[in-house]
């Protein structure tokens, strides 16, 4: 009896064992080939593909928290009331974004050996303003915006200086458009699946998504601490500064290194992308609220709300993808064209949403994500032709210090608007049409003369 028992105990452990490795084997084989694909053309070898993963973190995260906000912030109390709740949000962020612009990019420049610790600070504050949250997000009472106020600006401050980090992780073979469409598909696969286990983890309570987010950011902050210490190099660096450069290049003097050394084609590109992430910023905030009070046709609120993320993730990931396919090539048309197919969508959104607004409304979205996508790439390959080496750095960090602050101001304005779908789309068409007028005629004039040839550069 014993050793049949024993033999029966073994058999036990055996299939024990077997069952385990039987259940783990999807999730260890979708690692694998998670990690191939970071790993694949030197990227692993250069430490980009730390930077793939950390940036997967810190979307993952966001969205937990994002999960949290929204139930409280919006979906728990009148729509009146909400309005009131989300441009007080609104509006205690635009002074924080307003300082951010001048200071963050000079911070860089003159502290360029911090750039783990500042990314590691940014994601610890995160876990540590999540657990604080924790305690408010079931009341939804003022002293959360306090909270979600500097968790909104510790997040920016990160998405600034990853920027700035993609071109010190280059691998010989990667441009790094390609580079930036990597790490940016990589965060919108990890919102995918962020979102519906955040959703999962509120049917436990109101504040378990931010527990999640704690544990995510806690995992981010480690992860920014191994990337390479090449990110904190500043050999061969100089500061940017984000201003046309014809006054100080037309007495044909030397000027000093910055943006104002590669002519319009920059300011250019920053111009379309601003328009179309004010658009963005725009169409996230007063979607949210027409939807909730005018459901698509047949659907409630919530089913309406994610039809448009929906629509509006896919046209991101297909814009991110088209734009690492066309890799570097021809990036002034590309941005043209984006905003020529952005406000043409808009317009006829305008005319038709009184006839078929399920139509109009993920036609939008999907166009504004897909747009957003393929020019912000553009703008990545612009900067990396013509703004010089030594400063460009810098450059990504002035430019998306300005395309965040585009985006509150889009989404201020979409907060203040009344409720009705006709007049959101002809303001959509209008921020767009803004963005065509001021760099459209430019953009396709460097596209036809090849991309702007820098001055002299002291």
């Amino acid at each position: 009896m014993p050793a049949g028992g024993g033999g029966a105990e073994g058999r036990a452990r055996r299939a024990g064992r077997a069952a385990g490795r039987a259940l783990r084997r999807p999730f260890t084989g979708v690692a694998r080939r998670l990690r191939r694909v970071t790993h694949a053309h030197g990227a692993g070898e250069s430490g980009l593909a730390k930077l793939i993963e950390l940036h997967a973190v810190n979307s993952a995260g966001d969205m937990m928290i994002t999960v949290a906000l929204a139930s409280t912030v919006f979906f728990s109390v009148p729509t009146n009331e909400a309005r009131g709740r989300v441009a007080l949000y609104l509006a205690v962020t635009m002074a924080p974004f307003a300082l951010l612009a001048p200071v963050v990019g000079p911070l860089l420049d003159r502290v360029p050996h911090g750039r783990r610790a500042a990314m590691a600070g940014a994601m610890l504050a995160r876990a540590l303003l999540a657990l604080t949250m924790s305690g408010a997000v079931a009341g939804g009472g003022l002293q959360l915006y306090p909270a979600a106020l500097g968790v909104l600006v510790a997040s920016k401050a990160y998405g600034v200086v990853r920027s700035a980090v993609v071109p010190r992780l280059l691998p010989p073979r990667i441009s790094l458009v390609k580079a930036n469409s990597r790490v940016t598909l990589a965060g919108l696969v990890a919102t995918g699946v962020a979102a519906p286990a955040g959703a999962g983890l509120h049917l436990l309570g109101p504040a378990w998504p931010l527990y999640g987010a704690f544990v995510v950011f806690v995992a981010g902050t480690c992860l920014s601490l191994s990337l390479p210490h090449k990110v904190d190099s500043a050999r061969g660096e100089a500061r940017a500064r984000l201003a046309s450069g014809e006054a100080g290049a037309a007495g044909g003097r030397p000027v000093k290194a910055g943006l104002r050394t590669v002519g319009p084609s920059v300011l250019h590109g920053l111009q379309a992308n601003a328009a179309l992430r004010a658009l963005s910023g725009f169409l996230t905030f007063f979607l949210a609220f027409l939807l909730r009070a005018q459901p698509l046709g047949g659907l409630g609120a919530a089913a309406s709300l994610g039809l448009v993320a929906v629509a509006a993730g896919t046209g991101n990931a297909l814009g991110t993808a088209v734009g690492a396919w066309l890799k570097a090539r021809g990036p002034e048309p590309i941005v043209a064209a984006v905003l020529g197919l952005a406000l043409g969508v808009t317009v006829l959104a305008a005319v038709f949403y009184g006839v078929m607004a399920v139509v109009v409304v993920t036609a939008v979205a999907a166009t504004a994500g897909l747009c957003q996508a393929l020019a912000k790439l553009s703008l990545d390959a612009m900067i990396q032709r013509d703004v010089p080496e030594g400063v460009r750095t810098s450059a990504f960090a002035r430019s998306e210090t300005a395309l965040q602050l585009a985006w509150v101001v889009g989404g201020a304005i979409g907060i203040s608007l009344p409720l009705i779908g006709v007049v959101g789309m002809v303001v959509a068409a209008g921020l767009v049409a803004v963005g065509a007028a001021l760099a459209g005629r430019g953009l396709l004039g460097a596209g036809r003369r090849g991309g702007s040839a820098a001055p002299r550069v002291a």
